[in-house]
């Protein structure tokens, strides 16, 4: 069940903590700026790929081998819907007692996280990132396979997803 906003805002006024009725939680989609982000990205590489795969047979061999650009724009064509399937497939949960996150289109991957086992949270945030106004949380627990990262997030959410995490941790580790 996905609630589509990323400011879900749960009855007790705490924003994803709450869990609705039947025991479901409330999940929190992505923001729209990471699927901005990365169909810009998809436009710049495929376009200068179709440029450059189309202009220069054309230029040298003759305007019938510009259709070498085709390849990349319908593949431009369908990564433009696979990318907006996937930014869709992104969402998380705050429980009670750890952290869910879901993604994926055909294979769907959910990763709960107790926050007990929390090690390190951090916020990263790259040139590209940055200036879209996103950042990423990373989760590190003892078992490596069981890091999680949380991509395209607001930065102040993420700040507050970061601290938050780092506050349910150290309350829950205090018996370990």
């Amino acid at each position: 069940m996905d609630t589509g906003s990323p400011h879900e805002v749960g009855p007790d006024g705490t924003q994803g903590t709450a869990v609705a009725a039947g025991g479901e939680p409330v999940w929190i989609a992505l923001p729209p700026g990471l699927l901005r982000m990365r169909r810009l990205l998809l436009v710049v590489w495929l376009g200068l790929i179709a440029l450059a795969a189309g202009l220069l047979p054309g230029l040298l061999a003759g305007p019938a081998w510009a259709a070498f650009a085709l390849p990349p724009l319908v593949l431009l064509a369908w990564g433009w819907v696979m990318i907006e399937r996937n930014w869709r497939s992104w969402r998380y949960a705050e429980r009670a007692d750890d952290l869910l996150i879901s993604r994926g289109v055909l294979w769907r991957e959910e990763t709960v996280v107790p926050y007990g086992r929390m090690q390190l949270v951090e916020v990263t945030s790259g040139p590209v990132e940055r200036h879209f106004g996103l950042a990423s949380v990373q989760l590190h627990t003892a078992a490596a396979a069981t890091d999680a990262t949380i991509p395209g997030l607001d930065p102040a959410e993420a700040e507050r997803l970061r601290d938050r995490l780092t506050e349910l941790g150290e309350a829950r580790s205090a018996g370990l």
